[in-house]
């Protein structure tokens, strides 16, 4: 991959994952789900607190909207802030902080549309 082009890929997920972090500070459903691919495959301890899943999966589109509707409801006055975004060619991880304080790393696979395909969310300590 060409300088440039590794230019382009990082400001491109800069730009994904701070457009994502505005959805959710918007708390705009509609918007968060448009940066999801419809067979989403997501991975995250909230899956397991609220859904009582072991292996923290969720799959498609459907689900996720779910839960993230879930988690809005839970935490009416969530918000974001990125804190900053590692980039690989293949999506970026976006390193960022809640409103309750936790810190969050949410690695993101994108697919050729730029939508997320896969991902795995990391909490710094236990999140409901």
């Amino acid at each position: 991959m060409a300088a440039d082009e590794v230019s382009r890929n990082d400001k491109n997920a800069r730009a994904l994952a701070s457009a994502w972090i505005d959805s959710w500070n918007r708390h705009d459903l509609g918007s968060i789900m448009a940066h999801y691919s419809d067979d989403v495959v997501f991975e995250a301890n909230t899956v397991v607190a609220r859904w009582n899943r072991p292996d923290g999966l969720l799959k498609g589109a459907a689900e996720l909207r779910e839960h993230f509707r879930r988690g809005l409801e839970l935490a009416p006055s969530l918000r974001f802030e990125l804190e900053t975004v590692f980039t690989a060619p293949s999506g970026y991880a976006a390193l960022y902080r809640r409103d309750n304080g936790n810190r969050v790393l949410d690695v993101v696979e994108l697919d050729d549309r730029n939508k997320a395909i896969r991902v795995k969310a990391f909490y710094l300590e236990a999140q409901a």
